[in-house]
């Protein structure tokens, strides 16, 4: 397959996850969980692939997540303590039945980032606050790739992400902040919480080269093959997964 056809399968992909984010975004309710609970399940699997988990220890950790899951649903608890206590008991539950940690803390790294992104829908300004958490990921990943192929230069993790440059960085950074600027002027985005958009790229770029890490030690290239083109789920939530959780304290805490 050459390359330009693989770049056209990509953006194809690319648009029809956006699309499909976005409408579930824009209803929300039970819309927004219904995919939100959806992923994590997928992404949790995928973890365990990574964790050199058994097929039994994969469904077992999927079981698990689902009780959080449920209980975050609109005609359950929502989003709330009683599913932060659910994901960390469940953590500890995971740990003690399959001896296997890294297994177990998958617990934390999918459901923290669920339970975040549930929140800030569920906020009054819930629909704006939820698309600059998402958005801005995406906006730091395009920066950081349009930088580092235009102007290259010094490697960022080699050992880690050959392809990251400090350009492409640099770029992420920018193209997120002016990102939450827009959302500024444009739709009233508290000028408190774009302030801290940069430090939130930050947080995705480190997400992204955390999961790149997980990846080469577990000896493959993409987390899963759901997605033609991108990998898994993993590969393409590993930014959001570490800012959801710090931008919903952001928002408890400013907005």
């Amino acid at each position: 397959m050459s390359k330009n056809s693989d770049l056209g399968k990509r953006l194809v992909v690319a648009v029809v996850l956006i699309a499909v984010a976005f409408a579930a975004l824009w209803f929300g309710g039970f819309v927004f969980w219904l995919l939100v609970a959806i992923g994590g399940v997928l992404m949790i699997g995928e973890w365990a692939g990574l964790s050199d988990a058994s097929p039994g220890q994969k469904r077992l950790s999927q079981y698990v997540l689902t009780v959080p899951l449920a209980i975050l649903a609109p005609i359950a608890a929502g989003p709330s303590f009683l599913a932060l206590g659910l994901i960390v008991a469940g953590t500890f539950f995971l740990g003690a039945v399959t001896r296997k940690t890294q297994l177990a803390l998958g617990m934390l790294y999918v459901g923290l980032p669920v339970l975040g992104l549930l929140v800030l829908r569920s906020h009054p300004q819930g629909f704006l606050l939820t698309l600059w958490a998402m958005a801005l990921v995406w906006a730091s990943d395009s920066g950081a790739y349009f930088a580092g192929r235009a102007i290259g230069g010094p490697k960022l993790a080699p050992a880690i992400s050959p392809n990251k440059t400090w350009a492409g960085f640099f770029g992420g950074l920018v193209a997120s902040g002016v990102f939450a600027a827009i959302l500024v002027v444009a739709f009233g985005l508290p000028v408190i919480l774009a302030l801290f958009t940069p430090l939130l790229a930050v947080l995705s770029q480190i997400g992204d080269l955390y999961e790149s890490h997980l990846k080469r030690r577990a000896g493959v290239k993409d987390s899963g093959n759901l997605l033609p083109g991108h990998g898994g789920v993993l590969d393409r939530l590993d930014g959001l997964v570490a800012v959801a959780p710090v931008a919903a304290v952001l928002v408890l805490a400013f907005a």
